[in-house]
């Protein structure tokens, strides 16, 4: 599978390439009027279609501009081709416009840096092995970001002419650690364990698999894909404040799938425990933040699980998956009726939100919100920038997704987050895409507001400086960009508004001290009917 998308900041140095792959009829251009909203809109083309979108800019300051999105793309292992137009030797050290030293710009976060040097005609013959040696550590196993620093002289306007001969590409996973497997096995055969699956889960299918041979509890994050499994425990979170039923089922064993989950709840409950961990990731990097890792295997999760499945025996204990399941039957329960019996809440969004249209949502309260309360049984792609957990270019990243998969697309962020990707509204319109944003606004970072600088700093220091009310009107600034928008106000309007295709902005006005007691009223009323 080859290049099928490109995503192009306009400039005049790259003007070479930007023709090439305009004149491509296999290939869809999309332009984009700032790099960092260029970049993200690549990234999210990647995380759609785990295909590699071309993302080209011109020469200079440029080229920093996508640096956010190239640092996303390296931690969550998105597959990216960077390419940044570049002036020729003779123009570089001698105060040209637009140059800055853009060799290793993006330092070792890319799984390449290549310098080919000045674009000749009489060289076209070796282009074909370069581009698939990049694109193939683009899309390898441990796949993420490559760069290449293209230099072009004038004259820059040209007729673009016949590639070479197309390269065969090699394809397909490595070999599995076949010891590695057995001692797994071993370890998890006759033990209480849970399988924790994240960002990164492959295959749903499989880990129902393995989750029944073992008859283990799935803690499911939504961007796992793992909630509609028989398994599947989603409101883990608010079940572990349940402080006796936490307490006495503890597993033994823990299996992590792909990337953690956000609640810092679950992290300290496993802490507290002595429980073997097993990570498996395609990734080479380590992901163990909490330092509890004792065995890792590096390889897709689902040729993992499906192996490991066929090592295993069923399991004849079942009380320990039906406790799982009476749980989070009784948490779901209770979160239903605790966010009806109020006004529109920033949980009860995210739980709207959660079963519907594939959803991205920005790494702040929302990608929280959906994890704690979302719908449970729901089969919504769900996806989010957890790499480096950056609320930039949040926008941009549904804008590639929508672009990637051609499905309907809704957006959850924070008003924060919206205020910081405007740019990404500009010529949104005129894209045409099944998108609706919608904006949880509180004026300010909600997220401070759970932290202990809102309760031991004086509040006008807080406000200072984590709080920050910005005083920004969402439904102007949409209107200006020629977008549809709207406001909120309950269940019904926001539904409503989501089905209205001619609304792309939605805004739900959240209070930050209220959205705090209403998340320990909902965690209470759990912990309560689980104890």
């Amino acid at each position: 599978m080859g290049l099928r998308h490109a995503v192009v900041a306009p400039g005049s140095r790259s003007t070479p390439m930007a023709l090439a792959l305009a004149e491509r009829s296999d290939v869809a251009l999309q332009i984009a009027h700032d790099e960092r909203s260029a970049a993200f809109i690549a990234l999210g083309i990647g995380l759609a279609t785990h295909v590699p979108a071309a993302l080209l800019c011109t020469s200079g300051t440029a080229a920093t501009h996508f640096h956010a999105a190239v640092v996303e793309a390296d931690l969550s292992g998105v597959p990216l081709l960077v390419l940044t137009a570049d002036r020729p030797p003779e123009l570089q050290g001698i105060g040209a416009p637009q140059t800055i030293n853009q060799v290793r710009l993006y330092g070792d976060v890319v799984r390449c840096f290549a310098d080919p040097g000045v674009a000749e005609g009489g060289e076209a013959s070796t282009w074909r092995e370069m581009a698939a040696h990049w694109w193939a550590l683009a899309t390898g196993r441990d796949a993420g970001p490559v760069h290449v620093n293209l230099q072009f002289r004038e004259p820059l306007v040209g007729v673009a002419g016949e590639l070479p001969p197309a390269i065969a590409l090699a394809d397909g996973p490595g070999e599995l650690p076949s010891q590695e497997l057995a001692t797994v096995a071993t370890l998890l055969t006759g033990k209480r364990g849970l399988i924790i699956a994240g960002g990164g889960v492959s295959d749903a299918a499989s880990v129902a698999a393995l989750a029944n041979m073992l008859q283990w509890p799935v803690f499911a994050d939504p961007r796992s894909g793992c909630r509609g499994l028989a398994q599947a425990v989603s409101c883990f979170d608010a079940i572990l404040r349940a402080t006796p039923f936490a307490a006495a089922h503890r597993p033994e064993v823990v299996l992590h799938l792909g990337e953690p989950p956000a609640s810092k709840v679950l992290g300290q409950w496993l802490q507290a425990g002595s429980a073997v961990h097993v990570h498996v990731h395609e990734q080479r990097r380590t992901i163990d933040p909490l330092r509890l890792v004792t065995h890792r295997i590096t390889c897709d999760t689902t040729s993992f699980c499906n192996e490991l499945s066929a090592l295993l025996s069923p399991a004849t204990e079942t009380t320990w998956l039906a406790d799982w399941r009476r749980a989070e039957q009784l948490g779901q329960q209770t979160i239903d009726a605790t966010v009806a019996a109020r006004s529109l809440s920033e949980p009860q969004v995210a739980r709207l939100l959660s079963d519907g249209a594939q959803l991205v949502v920005s790494s702040s309260m929302p990608v929280r919100d959906v994890e704690w309360f979302g719908q449970s049984g729901s089969t919504t792609r769900v996806y989010s920038n957890r790499g480096a957990n950056g609320i930039d270019g949040v926008i941009a990243t549904a804008i590639g997704v929508a672009v990637g998969s051609g499905d309907k697309t809704v957006v959850l962020l924070g008003d924060v987050a919206f205020c910081h990707d405007q740019s990404s509204l500009t010529a949104l319109a005129a894209r045409r895409l099944p998108i609706t944003i919608v904006v949880v606004d509180n004026d300010g970072g909600g997220i401070f507001s759970f932290l202990p600088q809102a309760t031991t700093l004086p509040s006008e220091r807080f406000e200072q400086l984590f709080g920050t009310p910005h005083g920004t009107d969402i439904v102007a600034v949409a209107r200006a960009h020629g977008l549809g928008a709207t406001t909120a106000t309950t269940l019904g309007e926001l539904r409503a508004a989501l089905a209205d295709a001619a609304v792309t902005v939605v805004r739900v006005a959240s209070d930050r001290t209220r959205n705090v007691v209403e998340h320990n009223r909902i965690n209470a009323a759990v912990a309560a009917a689980i104890s």
